[in-house]
């Protein structure tokens, strides 16, 4: 990444951020500043997960497990100790890198759908252990009596709108710290993995090394939308960690796009749209959902942001294509 690409990306961010904090003072709608948190929970957790499936050629059908680790340590932090909310939110960020570096050290040796189903079983078996560790955890009850929303610089995030103002700007410093990582030399290294693992190697890479550190990387910022998501309920649940999570960061990353970067937050915000608004007329918002993925990937073949970027890359390149002719 050269240093005017990376200043682009940080005014590119910075400009994002202004809006998002704007948008409180222009739209007057507690539900939707609570649809803009859960947002930044999802898109951390789906762009995270992107890196492995779009930037390294890694489908992770366990990806939800940092995503439950990461509320679960926070809030057991927030609980059981008196420490403050950015260090808690700290240690967790160095649990899930711990046990990602232990759970990647297996998997990544493994490929294609061994890789995937070796990841949900991680998962299965971390789902299965809050389940039965009741003292720690509170079993299927979740954890009980709410975390405490201590001030964070000068935050007090009992306050929605403080607690919207916090969760924007951690969704936007992660997406750009995550962009830096695609598009730095291990971002590219993963890109030639993904490509042709075998011309990779011969090159001199040690590619379960690169695959190790995509896979650790992943799972941090996954935590780090797990934490949102603990600050959002207020508590961790099963929910947050079993495997029907990690199918809908699949869908978030399928919906937008594996092959542009903001695809996964474009997912995101259209799932958890399509979700509240499937919600509110019929029951079965399983089966709608379903149809639109199925729409989604027969239909368009690709994500709704890769339609619409090569869309766009066409209608620039028409005209010159034509004069050239």
């Amino acid at each position: 990444m050269t240093s005017g690409t990376a200043m682009r990306d940080i005014a590119v961010a910075a400009a994002a951020l202004a809006i998002l904090i704007a948008v409180p003072f222009l739209v007057h709608s507690p539900a939707f500043l609570d649809y803009i948190i859960r947002i930044a929970a999802m898109s951390l957790f789906a762009t995270s997960l992107n890196l492995l499936v779009g930037g390294t050629g890694l489908v992770s059908f366990g990806h939800g497990m940092f995503y439950g680790l990461g509320a679960y340590a926070f809030a057991l932090l927030m609980q059981r100790t008196q420490i403050s909310l950015a260090a808690a939110a700290g240690c967790s960020l160095v649990i899930s890198a711990l046990v990602g570096l232990a759970v990647g050290a297996v998997c990544i040796r493994l490929r294609a759908i061994y890789f995937a189903f070796v990841t949900l079983a991680m998962q299965m078996l971390f789902y299965s252990i809050i389940i039965t560790w009741q003292s720690l955890t509170g079993g299927d009850q979740g954890l009980q009596g709410g975390i405490p929303r201590r001030v964070l610089f000068g935050f007090d995030l009992n306050s929605q709108f403080h607690l919207y103002t916090v969760s924007a700007v951690v969704m936007v410093v992660g997406l750009l710290l995550l962009r830096h990582v695609s598009a730095s030399p291990l971002g590219a290294t993963l890109r030639m993995i993904r490509d042709n693992e075998p011309r990779t190697a011969f090159l001199g890479v040690t590619v379960w090394r690169a695959k190790l550190t995509a896979f650790v990387i992943a799972g941090v910022f996954a935590s780090l939308g797990g934490i949102l998501a603990a600050l959002f309920v207020s508590g961790a649940y099963p929910e947050l960690a079993n495997w029907p999570i990690s199918g809908q960061a699949i869908f978030a990353v399928m919906l937008g796009g594996v092959s542009t970067f903001l695809g996964p937050l474009a997912g995101a915000a259209i799932l958890l749209a399509l979700g509240d608004a499937v919600t509110r007329f019929t029951e079965y918002n399983g089966m709608v959902l379903g149809l639109v993925i199925l729409f989604v990937t027969l239909g368009l073949r690709r994500g709704v942001l890769d339609v619409l970027t090569e869309a766009l890359r066409r209608r620039r390149t028409g005209p010159a294509a034509g004069a050239a002719e």
